[in-house]
This record gives C-alpha cells, structure tokens and sequence, in this order.
C-alpha cells in the first residue's frame, strides 16, 4: 500500500482550518474544504467584484476549462464526458430525463439505493407507468450481481441503477460486476457515486457505465452546490439529451430546429456559480495530489479501526455490512433519543449525523431500526481523534 505518514497528515491538517475546532466525522455529509479550494473560490468572486461576471469568467477561461481535464483525471476518462452540475442529485436527474421513458419501461435498481433516487424513480412510475424492480441483496449485504443478471434478462429494463456506496451504511456495491453484464446486453446503467468520489479510486471506463453522477461538498472536499456527471460514449454518440436544454446545451441551426452539444456539456446549462465551479476543480486536483489509492487506503483502515473499537461498546449495535466497506460507519443506540444522543456529540466538539426511516425505509426495515448514528472519517483524521470519539461514546450517559 501507499500509506500516508504522520508528517503528511500534519500538514494536510494544517491547511483545514475546520481540524482546529472539531473532530469533524462528518465527511459523508460535507467534508471539510482545504485552504486551497477556499483560495480559489475568494479569488474568483474578487474578480468578479472587481471586473465583472462575464468579463471575470473570460479571464478564468483556461482554469475553467481545467475543470473537465480535472475531473476527467479523476475518474480516468477525457474532458469531454465531463458534465457541470449543482450537486449529485440534479447530475442523476438530468441523466433521468434524457432517456425517453415509456408506459411499461422497467428500471432494475437495489435495496440499498439512496431515497433521492427512490423517489425519481417513483415519479417516472406516476408520470409515465414505468415499473421499478429490486435486484435481491446478498447475505453479507449489497446487491447480488447474480441477481441483477437473472433479473435483467426476465425483465429486460431500460435501466439498471446502482448506487456506488449507500449513505446509510458502509457498504461498496459491486458496480462493476453489474456494468459488465449491463455492456454485454446493452442495457443503460447509471452509478450514483457521491459517496465513493474522492473515497476510492475510481475509473469509470473500468466500472462500464453509462451515467456516473456525483457531488463535491462529501470526500472531494469542494464547496456545496456542486457536483458532476460522466457521460459514456454511447449516449454522446446517441441523440439522447436531457429534457432541458438552453444555447449552451444546443444550437440553433434552422428556424425551427437545434443541434444537441457534440460533448457532456449537452447535459450543462450556460449558467452556473463559476467561483464554486474553481473551487471543485481545485479539490479534484487537491485530491489527485495526495493520491486517490492512498486517500483509499486510509479512509478504509480508520473506519476499520473505529468499528472495531466500538465493537467492544455493549450499548450499541454496529450496523456495517459488505465485504468491503468504507468510510462510513453506522451505529444504533437502542433505547437512546437520537436527538438527545446527537447534542451530547455536539458538545464533545464531534461533528457526526443521524439518519432515520424515512431515508433508507428498505434498509432499515431489515435491520429492524428506525434511526442511525453515522460517524465517516476523512484521510485528515486522526486515530487519537477515533479514541476520543470511543471514549464520549463508552461514557455516554443513559
């Protein structure tokens, strides 16, 4: 392995000024954002102030066109399947609308997909009789790949959706698995990444899929209110394109007609908040700095460490499952108030977050809880910060 030595996590806690007044394992959530990408977001709205939005964005040409050659980079394919967007659920949407959903389509999707996606899904139900089925899970947790395959050839979908790592649990989905079945049959997929872009590395060509959508504010480390979304040379080479489009998506070319953008950028909208948009591409490249294989590595062995201390906890139950797991870790409290439970964390200077029911209805239903705790470190956190945690946890009065 690559492993990150304790001089580099000390300059990498240097630059997250965030470190110095929480033990922030909230990185699921919204990650903390290093000093350069808050740099690169004051620098652009200075410029703005001072010369003018358009005329700003034309001086930052190159270094916004950099966001897609970053990005890009990040999930090893070219700058043209880039798309921009405003975070990983408006990324999904647009992907959604551009397939010409009909009565009695059928999206293939799992258990553990997130409630966003969920809930699209049963508006394509409502507005258009589309069908959605449920690939069965494994033992250990996570979708059986065998299943998605059996499923699929009796179903025959439209769509198979995945989504890459749940946000309610520690669980990593076998996407691959499912996109080289999905390639040989020719079937759409889409992977929802937001939990697992700037976790894990990532090739996207490697995982086969058509759409893979994802958020900065989680492990990229960017700013809220942006995201992204790749586009596989299937669909670009197709007409298919997303139910909004405005003159930067297409062009028109006779009076009563338009030609659909050759590139992702057909799944953009000309405007967008162009500083947040240089703060992203400087947490892409933040991220490939330090070495997505390493950040990978590290995120996986603290969440390891800090189930495993709290395995030792009788008061509470850990809810992880998967044969890999990442960096989120879920535990139960049965008999605590979860909000309770939360204030007290609060206090301990412990940045954490709860899900409940109604977010994760079909995962939750079969662990036979209502609420969780869900703690998920960064590679900047510390294994002395994990002990604090276990300990506020251990002493946790009833």
């Amino acid at each position: 392995g690559i492993m990150m030595h304790d001089e580099q996590i000390r300059r990498l806690r240097e630059e997250t000024p965030g470190t110095r007044h929480h033990i922030h394992l909230n990185n699921a959530g919204a990650a903390l954002m290093p000093e350069p990408v808050i740099e690169a977001i004051h620098e652009h709205l200075e410029a703005e102030s001072e010369h003018g939005g358009y005329e700003a964005a034309a001086a930052a040409q190159k270094r916004l066109q950099g966001f897609y050659t970053s990005v890009g980079q990040l999930l090893g394919t070219l700058p043209r399947h880039i798309a921009y967007a405003g975070g990983a659920t408006d990324a999904y949407s647009r992907a959604l609308t551009a397939i010409p959903w009909e009565k009695g389509d059928r999206i293939l999707t799992t258990y553990d997909d997130y409630v966003s996606n969920q809930l699209a899904f049963f508006q394509l139900r409502h507005r258009f009789g589309v069908e959605v089925y449920y690939a069965e899970s494994l033992p250990e947790g996570g979708v059986d790949p065998q299943s998605v395959r059996k499923k699929a050839l009796a179903l025959s979908p439209r769509l198979i959706a995945v989504t890459h790592m749940p946000t309610n649990s520690g669980l990593i989905q076998d996407v691959a698995a499912v996109g080289t079945f999905a390639r040989e049959q020719g079937i759409l997929y889409l992977v929802d990444g937001c939990q697992t872009a700037g976790q894990l590395a990532i090739d996207v060509e490697a995982i086969g899929c058509d759409f893979f959508s994802a958020t900065f504010r989680k492990y990229l480390r960017g700013p809220r209110g942006t995201g992204f979304l790749y586009v596989s040379d299937r669909i670009l080479e197709s007409n298919l394109h997303p139910l909004f489009i405005d003159l930067h998506s297409a062009s028109w070319n006779k009076d009563d007609n338009y030609d659909i953008a050759q590139t992702a950028r057909r799944f953009e909208l000309w405007e967008r908040p162009y500083a947040m948009m240089l703060g992203a591409k400087a947490a892409a490249d933040y991220a490939m700095t330090i070495g997505l294989q390493a950040i990978e590595e590290r995120v996986i062995a603290l969440a390891a460490q800090l189930r495993n201390d709290l395995y030792n906890l009788d008061h509470l139950r850990i809810l992880d499952r998967g044969t890999h797991r990442g960096g989120i870790v879920t535990v139960h409290l049965p008999g605590y108030d979860p909000r309770r439970l939360k204030i007290y964390l609060n206090q301990a200077r412990i940045n954490c977050s709860l899900t409940f029911f109604e977010s994760a209805r079909l995962d939750f239903q079969q662990k036979g809880v209502d609420w969780v705790l869900r703690l998920s470190p960064h590679y900047y956190n510390t294994y002395d910060e994990l002990a604090e945690v276990v300990d506020v946890l251990r002493n946790i009065p009833l």
